[in-house]
C-alpha cells in the first residue's frame, strides 16, 4: 500500500514533514520486490535475487534509490531526533550497518563485470551517504560504511583522469550531480586528494561554459542540465569567482530568462517511472536555485527570481512525494535537498 502524501506544505523541514518522510523511507528501504537490477550476468551462477547480491541496499526498487533512503533516513534522525520513527531507524541501522554486511557489498563491486556499477550516480548517493553517518555524533555507522565508502572513492580516483568530457544529461549518468554530491563526502572525510581532484575536472569540463540556453526539460530529466552545472561550480569555486562565472552562464537571470529554467515541469502520469523523474526535476530544480540565490549577495536581481522559482517548483511536487510507487522510493530524497538548502548542513 502507498503512503500518503505530504500533507505539510512547508518550504523548510517541519518536524511533520521529517516524520512523513521517515515513514516512506522505512517503508521502501527493506522492500526487495520490484526490483530493477544493475547487474551483469556472466553466467548461470549469476542469476540472483536483489537481497543475496546486496545484504544492505536491495530494497527501494534499485541500489542507488535504497541509498538515498538511508541518506534520508540518517539526515532525518540528525536533523529531527525527536521524531517517533527514531527508534526504528536506529534498529535499521544497527541491523544493516554492520561489518560483515558492508563486506558482502564489497564482495560485489569485486566482480569484473561491476567496474561500471552505477557509475556515477551511485558512488555519489554512497559517498553522501557517508558524509551524512561523519555527521552523527556517534561514528560506529560510518566506521562500518568506512570501507566501502573508501571503495567508491577509488573509483572516483581511477575514474576522473580518463572523464576529459562532462556528461551533460539530466539523469543518473550526470557529472556535475556527481561531482557536486562527492564535493560533500571529501570535505566531510577530510579526503584534500579526491576534492582538488574534482576541483580540477569540474573546471576543465564547465569554467568556459557561456550563455545557456537551457533547452529542457526532456521527458527523462529529474535534473536540470542547466542548474545542476551552476550549483556544481558553486560547490568547487571560490564566491566571487563564482558570481562573475554565473553572470556569464546566465546573462538574463534576473529578468526570468531562459524561462525554462523558471517554470515547473508538468508530470502527466505519476505511474510512469521515466515521466515521474519530471517531480525529480521540480525538486531538484528548487535545490539548486536555493543554493545558488543564498550564494548571492543581498539585492542582487538574480537572487529574487531565483527564490521565487524554487518557491514555485517546489510547491508543484511536493503533495506528490508519495502515492505511486515509481516516484515513492526516491522523490522525499530529492524534497529533502530542496527543503533544506542553502542552510548550514
Amino acid at each position: 500500500m502507498s503512503s500518503p502524501s505530504p500533507t505539510d506544505t512547508s518550504e523548510r523541514l517541519t518536524p511533520a514533514l521529517a516524520s512523513q518522510f521517515a515513514k516512506i523511507a522505512l517503508g521502501h528501504v527493506s522492500r526487495e520486490y520490484p526490483n530493477k537490477l544493475d547487474h551483469v550476468l556472466e553466467g548461470d551462477a549469476d542469476a540472483r535475487g536483489p537481497r543475496d547480491l546486496h545484504p544492505i541496499f536491495y530494497g527501494s526498487f534499485d541500489w542507488h534509490s535504497c541509498v538515498h533512503g538511508y541518506w534520508l533516513l540518517a539526515s532525518l534522525l540528525r536533523r529531527e531526533p525527536g521524531i517517533a520513527e527514531a527508534g526504528q531507524i536506529h534498529a535499521l541501522f544497527d541491523a544493516q550497518l554492520t561489518p560483515l554486511k558492508v563486506a558482502g557489498e564489497l564482495h560485489y563491486l569485486q566482480r569484473g563485470a561491476a567496474r561500471g556499477f552505477e557509475r556515477p550516480y551511485g558512488w555519489a548517493w554512497l559517498l553522501m551517504l557517508q558524509a551524512e553517518l561523519l555527521r552523527h555524533d556517534h561514528h560506529r555507522w560510518a566506521a562500518a560504511l568506512r570501507p566501502l565508502a573508501e571503495a567508491f572513492a577509488d573509483r572516483f580516483r581511477a575514474f576522473l583522469p580518463n572523464a576529459i568530457y562532462p556528461v551533460r544529461t539530466g539523469v543518473h549518468s550526470s557529472t556535475a550531480f556527481a561531482l557536486a554530491l562527492a564535493r560533500d563526502y571529501a570535505e566531510v572525510a577530510g579526503d584534500k586528494a579526491l576534492l582538488a581532484q574534482c576541483r580540477t575536472r569540474v573546471r576543465n569540463w564547465y569554467l568556459g561554459d557561456r550563455d545557456a540556453a537551457a533547452w529542457e526539460p526532456s521527458l527523462d530529466d529529474f535534473l536540470s542540465p542547466t542548474l545542476m552545472e551552476a550549483e556544481c561550480l558553486r560547490r568547487y569555486l571560490p564566491a566571487e569567482e563564482f558570481r562573475a562565472w554565473l553572470a556569464g552562464f546566465l546573462p538574463h537571470g534576473a529578468e526570468g530568462q531562459p524561462r525554462t529554467l523558471f517554470a515547473p515541469a508538468t508530470v502527466t502520469d505519476r505511474s510512469d517511472g521515466k515521466i515521474a523523474h519530471l517531480d525529480g526535476l521540480n525538486f531538484s530544480r528548487a535545490w539548486c536555485w536555493r543554493e545558488i540565490a543564498a550564494a548571492l549577495p543581498p539585492g542582487d536581481p538574480l537572487r529574487g527570481e531565483a527564490e521565487a522559482a524554487a518557491s514555485r517548483h517546489l510547491a508543484a511536487s511536493l503533495p506528490h512525494v508519495a502515492g505511486d510507487y515509481m516516484g515513492e522510493h526516491w522523490l522525499a530524497s530529492f524534497a529533502l535537498l530542496a527543503l533544506t538548502a542553502g542552510e548550514a548542513a
